[in-house]
């Protein structure tokens, strides 16, 4: 069999490819494209000027402030140059005048001076054995050490307020307390204050022979004056100084541990203490053991001396006193009074 031939067709001569022609853009379409050029043209042209106003703005407020500021500097250095001009010529005024003669200001009396003042009798002290009034008793001596002693302890510690009480009753405890404040009087430059708090059985009036002392817990509770009511040892022949002031008492309380507790008496020794300025203040209280007062008063006490009695005190009470008062206030020390007929005192520690 004979194959026939692939047909292949054949290219026409002279053919090319013809260029591809835009189509024409319609003129409406043409102008609308000008005009939104130009809008933007002028918006842009708007802009441009905006800022450039604003800037302008900013620069004229800008020399406004700086031209403020030179101007309160200038004033500023006229003032101070009015001001040293005035201040030299003051000066030379002054230097001109003769200095004015010295006048020392009146004396004014603190309220520790302007105290009443009240009177000891030298018979009722030796009555009641307040031998340190009159030192005829040579056991006088022995207060003095105990006064020495409690300074010394209590400026180590910057304490002034010192309880005196004893285990039970018939210890000495006010005898002491009498003692020890007279034998203070007598130190220079140390204010002493005595007060008497054993508000169930006052006694301190009568040992001193100070008649109608009036209530001290009217003081405490703030119904008269403190001013009113201390007073301070006036001129005496005894052997005591002026250095003391007494607040004592007439008045029993029946609820004495209750006005212990109560606020105002805090504020009240607060307040005798800032007016008085007082460098001891000695604070006769009952017996530890015979009512809770020297707990009451405790959180204002800086420590506790315990006067017991020779013969009359056993160890137990003494334990028993310490366990009470616990670690808040110190126990400073321990009085032994040996009252068998006489009485007299002697320290046992510090």
């Amino acid at each position: 069999m004979t194959q026939r031939p692939k047909f292949t067709r054949k290219k026409r001569a002279g053919a090319q490819s013809l260029p591809e022609i835009e189509p024409a853009v319609p003129a409406p379409q043409i102008d609308d494209t000008e005009r939104k050029q130009a809008e933007i043209r002028a918006r842009q042209a708007e802009e441009a000027a905006a800022a450039a106003k604003a800037r302008a703005a900013e620069e004229e407020a800008e020399r406004q402030r700086l031209a403020e500021q030179l101007r309160r500097v200038e004033e500023e250095r006229k003032a101070e140059a009015r001001r040293q001009a005035e201040a030299e010529q003051a000066a030379a005024a002054q230097s001109a005048q003769p200095e004015p003669e010295y006048v020392p200001d009146a004396p004014t009396l603190s309220d520790w001076d302007s105290l009443g003042t009240v009177s000891l009798d030298a018979a009722t002290l030796d009555r009641h054995r307040i031998i340190t009034g009159t030192r005829k008793d040579g056991a006088h001596t022995t207060f003095d050490v105990l006064r020495t002693r409690l300074l010394q302890a209590l400026s180590e510690k910057g304490w002034k307020r010192v309880a005196i009480t004893s285990p039970t009753q018939g210890c000495g405890k006010t005898f002491t307390a009498a003692n020890l404040a007279l034998s203070l009087s007598r130190q220079e430059n140390c204010r002493t204050l005595l007060l008497d708090f054993d508000m169930r059985r006052p006694s301190l009036a009568k040992v001193l022979g100070v008649q109608n002392p009036g209530s001290i817990g009217e003081m405490l509770r703030g119904t008269k004056d403190p001013q009113d009511h201390i007073k301070r040892l006036g001129p005496n022949t005894l052997h005591a100084g002026q250095n003391i002031a007494f607040g004592l008492n007439d008045s029993a309380e029946s609820y004495a541990s209750e006005l212990l507790l109560d606020p105002r008496t805090g504020a009240a020794l607060d307040d005798l203490e800032e007016r008085l300025n007082p460098d001891v203040i000695l604070f006769d209280l009952p017996p530890a053991l015979f009512s809770d007062d020297v707990l009451a008063l405790q959180p204002h006490l800086d420590g506790v001396l315990l006067v017991v009695g020779g013969g009359v005190t056993t160890q137990a009470e003494i334990q028993e006193v310490e366990s009470r008062l616990g670690e808040a206030t110190p126990l400073l020390g321990i009085v032994l009074n040996k009252a068998e007929g006489v009485h007299s005192a002697n320290y046992e520690y510090f």
